[in-house]
């Protein structure tokens, strides 16, 4: 099907792929997996011909139909089922050939053309992709001008999948949909009976989709058999041996290089240095896939607050006078819990994210706030809304006034944003890059709450699961929406299903709300809804968890404040007994300063040892 020999792609100057080759067969369901920035987009560029290699080839065999999504989302009077028929061209043509032909040779060729791509059935296939994709048979009437760009490019991957090409590719295909239509895109694409090599980020994704990955890594190509969860295991196997093969190499590389050095320049072993010589030359040195560091988020911990955060009481919220999005909400949110809001987009996940964040005000019933409460929010117009000229250090900074410049570098430095990026311009920083400083920017006044509604449409496979442990990591509470299966499932305790208006827990765990949207989709008769006794055991005993760790945390927290209480108070007497003007002849105020000094010195010696020695107990229980 696609064969790809000695590839080779540069972009300003950086070498993106070099010699890489590749086989993909027919029929193959290909995950096509890397780090951002290592090409994978400019890869399926290259593939369809939208860019030309610096050298090497691509082979598609003859005829083959390359699909994909359109990166502009269609727009106009067409409606979203008219946008998706017409992706089926032959189908189109055949339709208007019908209608104009008179030679009734051709007609007969034609209406059994048309038999033959079951085209008379292709309104209610067309249908049923987008009605899987979250449009209602009302809103398949509608014009495209009417829907978001976010619903139309839902229509450009309903008009892909509808046209069923040879080779489909997909670059990122769940980042417009909610968890709902991503499992039902997951179900469609493990039925898909062609080609297929996509993009993403998302682990459970790929392990429920595809059958080989294609990994992109230092510049070069490797596919492997299985889904992601079997790539890793067989890429840590090819590492572990890599590193043998390369220490043994390299100590017999020495051994002969030391051989040479001692005995080259006399005459009775110059033979036997020789050889040695040779035998170093043909050394072919062993690749070890370069590691790079690990993504970094580190959220800042808040202060204790007394529970509950946050009330509902028959609250309903909405944006036109009269017309609430939902209503009759009773739910109450502690310090600790880690909820997932689960529910077709459409239904209100934001708005009641909104509610909770504080963003909007109930339009009926109580919301009750703790004193203090502190709510950080992510949202992702808010990556879009950053200022293009201004570096990361500019965006915090004017949120830090009167924090010193060492602090709001620390700061950056805690979501990965270290000395190589924190003075580059944001529009030149990646999708990635600018999600954390939006996840920095959102939590820099440490907050109680942290709301995050799809934060990780820009982050790799990598930064997605160190944000799961930095999630898991963070004291406060949390309020999650993401289309992101495996985020959800590693992070959330509790599930609220936003539907019918209204918000209700759900209290079964996700694999049972996935079989719930799975008989919905067939119209079986849903199963009962009772509690999972696996993954819902686990969550709930990671919420205890946290519980009991949360007096250590107290302590550490504590006693870095008290830390630093002492380190600003010791550094300004030392900076007074610094100055020249402080010394009077008498000397009574330089004795004062000289014996607080030596009373800071101690308290923060102490307060040292009580932090170190909570930080250690901490570790040890956790």
């Amino acid at each position: 099907m696609l064969t790809i020999t000695n590839l080779t792609y540069r972009i300003a100057g950086r070498t993106l792929i070099e010699g890489a080759s590749a086989q993909i067969n027919a029929g193959w369901k290909v995950g096509l997996v890397g780090r951002n920035g290592t090409g994978k987009s400019t890869l399926l560029d290259l593939i369809r011909g939208e860019r030309q290699s610096d050298g090497g080839e691509i082979r598609l065999q003859n005829d083959v139909r390359i699909g994909f999504v359109a990166q502009e989302a269609p727009g106009g009077d067409m409606t979203p089922l008219e946008a998706v028929l017409a992706a089926a061209d032959e189908r189109a043509r055949l339709l208007a050939e019908a209608e104009s032909t008179q030679d009734p040779h051709r007609i007969g060729e034609v209406q059994n053309r048309l038999l033959e791509i079951d085209a008379h059935a292709a309104p209610a296939r067309a249908a049923g992709i987008l009605h899987g994709l979250g449009f209602g048979g009302g809103d398949q009437q509608k014009a495209l001008s009417a829907f978001s760009g976010g619903w139309r490019m839902r229509v450009a991957l309903a008009a892909a999948l509808f046209a069923e090409p040879d080779l489909l590719l997909l670059d990122e295909p769940t980042n417009h949909l909610d968890l709902e239509a991503a499992l039902w895109l997951e179900s469609f694409l493990a039925r898909y009976r062609r080609t297929v090599i996509l993009v993403s980020h998302d682990r459970r994704f790929l392990d429920e989709v595809v059958d080989h990955i294609l990994a992109l890594a230092d510049r070069t190509l490797a596919v492997f058999n299985g889904g992601y969860s079997a790539y890793l295991c067989q890429r840590e196997a090819t590492l572990v041996r890599n590193r043998v093969l390369k220490a043994r190499q390299d100590a017999e590389r020495a051994r002969l290089q030391a051989f040479v050095d001692r005995f080259r320049a006399k005459a009775s072993k110059a033979r036997q240095a020789q050889s040695r010589v040779k035998a170093l030359e043909k050394l072919v040195p062993v690749s070890v896939a370069s590691e790079e560091p690990p993504p970094v988020f580190d959220f800042p911990a808040p202060a204790s607050l007394r529970p509950p955060l946050l009330t509902l009481e028959n609250a309903a919220v909405g944006y036109e006078p009269g017309k609430p999005v939902l209503r009759r909400l009773g739910l109450r949110l502690d310090p600790d819990d880690r909820i997932a809001l689960l529910g077709a987009n459409g239904n209100g996940k934001s708005t009641l994210a909104r509610l909770i964040g504080g963003r909007m005000a109930p339009m009926s019933g109580e919301a009750i706030r703790a004193p203090r409460l502190a709510c950080g929010f992510f949202a992702q117009h808010q990556i879009e809304e950053l200022m293009p000229e201004s570096t990361p250090f500019d965006h915090l900074a004017a949120l830090m006034p009167d924090a010193p410049a060492q602090a709001v570098r620390a700061r950056l430095a805690r979501f990965g944003l270290g000395e190589d990026k924190v003075f580059v311009r944001a529009r030149d920083l990646s999708g990635g890059e600018k999600a954390r400083l939006t996840l920095a920017l959102a939590t820099h006044e440490a907050p109680h709450l942290l709301i995050l509604d799809e934060p990780t449409n820009h982050l790799d496979i990598e930064a997605r699961e160190a944000l799961a442990e930095a999630l898991n990591e963070f004291p406060g509470a949390v309020v999650l929406i993401s289309h992101d299966w495996h985020l959800v499932e590693l992070v959330a305790d509790r599930l609220w299903l936003v539907a019918d208006g209204t918000v209700r827990p759900f209290e079964g765990d996700l694999e049972q709300y996935r079989r719930l949207l799975l008989t919905r989709e067939s119209g079986e008769r849903p199963p009962r809804n009772g509690v999972g006794s696996g993954r819902r055991a686990e969550r709930r005993a990671a919420a205890e968890r946290r519980r009991e760790l949360e007096p250590l945390r107290k302590r550490v927290r504590d006693a870095e404040a008290r830390i630093a209480a002492l380190t600003k108070e010791l550094a300004a007497i030392e900076t007074t007994l610094a100055n020249p003007v402080t010394y009077p002849n008498e000397g009574r105020e330089v004795a004062d300063l000289l014996r607080r000094q030596a009373e800071l010195r101690g308290a923060l010696e102490f307060a040292e040892g009580d932090w170190l020695a909570a930080a250690e107990a901490l570790e040890d229980a956790d």
